[in-house]
């Protein structure tokens, strides 16, 4: 437990140690305190030692947290507020920050580690840290009540599918059936809304793919992480300090196309790179699969014409992409307890005007108990048949 140190002399230390170049060491603090003429006694050597030290290593404060068994997320609301995620929903944890300038600090160091800039001019930013860390910050003022940090924490190894059914996100029944869909090699997609486990889902699922099967993922922050022997990863890249230098998703499918891929897979659905996922569907790229936003299956059409529009494909060639693009939307669903569980699985169909519709075929209920939708057979159809 670091002692309570008096108010400004932690900077005041900061600002002389930061006038001499030099590593950060205990002896360099206790000349510095001397020259701000404070007693200088071991335990606060050691306890402004210490907080500098968080100040330029690692998470910082946060570090402690982001070591914790089970954590998924950290986040921080300004200096008073940090919250952690074990799995249950957010906690709020114990870890404060002395003052809005501490907490501006670690979002500016941690964005440079990424190598972008975060300033008043660039006051968001969202980027993979070296250890894999999903990062993303918002400065003060635009952020209230202060700086606000976000922590996505990759888990190491990620989960198997048998782990995922241990956990209740899937039951045993529904595990063989996504199996199956691998296997017939249909196209699909995992919708939901953020921190369903979608990512996690999808990475179970592409790490039962035969090890022979060569897996092209396309992300604009590399978090898709299959435990697979044969995965090559291709990541966004946003400009530099001067405009220059973007490689956007819609580059990197098209790109991803000419690596003779056995499975093209998008990591995150989210703006114009629609278009060319469901192009690449639709030329003979058997089994591709990415995630998407929705928040329900039966809303996803609504959420790939809105994205498909955007980018400058009319709605009824959206549609038409779509169906025979997609053969199942598999949606992940978080309950109030913070519990997340495969929801529903869909496949598409058209309605009177031609549109396409996600029509279910299996629920499962908050209890995971399974319900046989109007469209059961119509899946076990097109598991029969599938495409290889």
């Amino acid at each position: 437990m670091i002692e309570a140190l008096p108010a400004g002399l932690v900077d005041a230390v900061r600002e002389r140690l930061a006038r001499t170049p030099g590593d950060l060491t205990p002896h360099r603090v206790a000349e510095a305190l001397r020259d701000t003429g404070r007693p200088v006694g071991d335990a606060t050597v050691l306890a402004v030692h210490e907080l500098l030290r968080r100040d330029v290593v690692g998470a910082g404060p946060l570090e402690p947290l982001l070591a914790l068994p089970g954590v998924t997320d950290v986040v921080v609301n300004g200096s008073g507020e940090v919250y952690l995620d074990r799995g249950a929903g957010l906690e709020r944890s114990t870890v404060s920050f002395p003052d809005e300038a501490s907490v501006r600090r670690l979002a500016q160091r941690l964005a440079s580690l990424g190598g972008r800039r975060l300033d008043d001019a660039s006051p968001f930013v969202d980027l993979r840290l070296a250890d894999g860390t999903r990062f993303h910050a918002v400065l003060a003022p635009i952020a209230r009540p202060g700086t606000a940090i976000s922590l996505r924490v990759p888990r190491r190894g990620g989960f198997t599918l048998d782990e995922l059914v241990a956990a209740r996100t899937l039951t045993a029944p529904v595990a063989r059936l996504l199996e199956r869909v691998l296997a017939a090699r249909l196209p699909f997609l995992v919708s939901g809304g953020t921190g369903t486990g979608k990512t996690t889902l999808l990475a179970a699922l592409l790490s039962r793919l035969p090890p022979g099967e060569r897996i092209v993922v396309v992300e604009d922050a590399s978090e898709l992480r299959p435990d697979h022997p044969h995965v090559v990863g291709l990541e966004a890249r946003p400009p530099n300090a001067e405009g220059a230098g973007a490689v956007d998703l819609r580059t990197l499918v098209r790109q991803a196309l000419r690596m003779r891929p056995d499975r093209l897979v998008l990591g995150e659905v989210r703006g114009g790179e629609v278009v060319e996922l469901l192009a690449a569907l639709n030329t003979g790229h058997e089994g591709g699969c990415g995630t998407l936003h929705a928040n329900s299956a039966v809303d996803v059409p609504a959420r790939v014409e809105a994205l498909a529009l955007a980018a400058g494909l009319g709605r009824e060639a959206a549609h038409s992409q779509l169906a025979s693009a997609v053969d199942v939307v598999v949606h992940l669903a978080r309950g109030p307890d913070g519990s997340r569980r495969v929801a529903q699985v869909a496949v598409p169909g058209r309605d009177a005007a031609g549109l396409v519709t996600m029509d279910v075929a299996l629920e499962v209920g908050p209890t995971l108990s399974l319900h046989e939708g109007p469209a059961i057979d119509r899946l076990l159809s097109r598991l029969d048949q599938g495409r290889a």
